[in-house]
């Protein structure tokens, strides 16, 4: 695989954070990383992005998309040295698949498929669309978010990875996800 691509190996339990844009996976991931006194990984798309619709006022195009997957895992890696048992991901390399696969007429960059095979996640929590629409330069699908949903959960079920399904207000979801999250760390201590 690809080296900038590559997930580095750790005894962390990682979490990530994974829906259609404005389900509140930003505000989750914080509030997880709080609660555990543990670092989270932020959206490297959200900035890259910003910045060039601030200079371009051009929004992702597929050459994006590599360049997008490389900061993640690279910020992912990173942070990941230094968290405290868990490491919450707002997204991940799946989530960067999604949008590509969306977009640009299901086309996916070969190197980014490989590296999804080939990364690993403790768990993934899918976040509803129950959360209200905020819009910003960036979102621009308020109209088709069942449709992105049914992307993200499709992905989940497709690569086969574990996950629950986060509906509610923000302290449902919040409780629901440290009630998981202790879980995981109890049986991990247990081995």
């Amino acid at each position: 695989m690809e080296k900038t691509l590559e997930q580095h190996p750790s005894n962390i339990i990682k979490i990530v954070l994974f829906g259609p844009e404005s389900t509140g996976k930003t505000t989750l991931s914080r509030e997880l990383a709080k609660h555990y006194k543990t670092n989270w990984v932020p959206e490297f798309a959200r900035n890259y992005l910003q910045d060039k619709w601030k200079t371009q006022k051009l929004i992702c195009e597929l050459k994006d998309i590599v360049p997008i997957a490389i900061g993640q895992i690279q910020l992912e890696n990173k942070l990941a040295l230094t968290a405290n048992k868990v490491l919450i991901c707002d997204t991940d390399l799946l989530e960067t698949k999604v949008y590509s696969q969306q977009y640009y007429n299901g086309v996916v960059p070969k190197e980014l498929e490989k590296a999804i095979s080939q990364n690993a996640y403790d768990l993934y929590f899918l976040t509803y669309i129950d959360t209200p629409w905020e819009a910003d330069d960036l979102r621009d699908k308020p109209e088709e978010r069942e449709e992105m949903f049914n992307a993200f959960e499709e992905a989940l079920i497709t690569h086969n990875k574990p996950y629950l399904l986060l509906k509610g207000d923000k302290e449902t979801r919040l409780q629901t996800a440290i009630h998981t999250i202790d879980k995981l760390l109890t049986t991990k201590s247990l081995k």
